[in-house]
């Protein structure tokens, strides 16, 4: 398509995105939640150790960086047909800042990393070794993150505010067609979000399990939620006070059941909610279950209104290109 030929009146911007996520919340909450909690799950059990993840995909961010600058354009299977992925200026404290992690931190993890053979430092330049790319490679994600964005263009449909009709597979096909621009524009939204969550909770671990807990209490008020009756959707606001009101003694989750969900070990995560106990961000109930504190809707709201501005931009991208090819 010639840029003469492209009806900008079609395009979409953050704003709308963001106001329609948020005013159509009940409809699209459990699908994110789910979203998240897959990803956040495949990034701790890569290595048992989120911050590992984290620094191998800020380095992979870099490529995809790299590529965009020079209009490189891989599609799914060629980029992951190559024997290793080089980063020629390597940067510690490019790393601390990105994460918010101290330099020490960090610089462990690099070790780590090295000896486990994912990569290789050679002065300034660091690889990342083939056996890092079954780790990273998004074949659920993409799966995930389709479904997400079709339901948001379903939601802009309704409200008229997107006319082109998707389906998922179209979505996912684009994003594998079009992969080191679309990931860039994926993690470019994940980074941020999560490390945002990082520096509420002080580390992803004990996001993981607040957002474990999270979860299970969508699921539990689901029928709360479900508006396809009536078919008003509940905005932000409303759906998370269904979530907070509709806390009951049934709708908890174990110490042990958590464990076996995200695969961290039931100590953590006992120690961890000691941590959400005394913040108020998840209470005990009568069956030593842990649930959503009602507290919870005023701390978290801050940091949840701002990283789904990244969730819009990334959603926004993705739209306006399926709406130009």
């Amino acid at each position: 398509m010639n840029i003469q030929e492209i009806d900008f009146s079609k395009t979409l911007t953050d704003e709308k995105v963001y106001n329609i996520i948020m005013s159509n919340y009940s409809d699209l909450s459990k699908d994110w939640i789910s979203h998240q909690w897959n990803w956040m799950n495949n990034v701790y059990g890569s290595f048992n150790d989120h911050y590992k993840h984290m620094i191998i995909i800020s380095l992979i961010e870099k490529t995809l960086q790299f590529y965009d600058q020079m209009n490189i354009q891989c599609d799914y299977d060629e980029y992951y047909s190559k024997s290793y992925l080089e980063i020629e200026k390597f940067s510690i404290i490019e790393l601390c800042q990105k994460l918010d992690l101290p330099k020490e931190t960090v610089r462990r993890k690099v070790l780590e990393l090295e000896k486990e053979g994912v990569i290789t430092r050679i002065k300034k330049k660091i690889i990342i070794d083939r056996k890092a790319f079954k780790i990273v490679k998004p074949e659920t994600q993409i799966k995930f993150s389709s479904k997400y964005i079709y339901l948001v263009s379903k939601a802009l449909n309704k409200n008229r505010v997107y006319s082109k009709k998707l389906d998922q597979k179209t979505i996912e096909n684009i994003i594998k067609k079009r992969f080191t621009l679309c990931w860039r524009w994926f993690y470019r939204m994940q980074i941020p979000l999560v490390i945002g969550y990082h520096k509420f909770m002080k580390d992803l671990t004990t996001f993981h399990i607040w957002g474990t807990v999270a979860m299970n209490q969508v699921l539990n008020v689901s029928k709360q939620l479900d508006t396809s009756n009536n078919k008003t959707s509940l905005n932000f606001f409303k759906t998370n006070n269904v979530l907070i009101d509709n806390l009951g003694s049934n709708a908890g989750i174990s110490a042990m059941s958590i464990s076996d969900m995200t695969s961290i070990p039931r100590a953590t995560v006992i120690r961890k909610c000691q941590y959400l106990l005394k913040e108020d961000l998840v209470k005990i109930n009568s069956k030593k279950q842990y649930v959503l504190s009602s507290m919870n809707f005023k701390k978290i709201l801050p940091y949840q209104t701002e990283v789904f501005w990244f969730k819009a931009k990334f959603i926004r991208k993705v739209l306006n290109l399926l709406t130009i090819l």
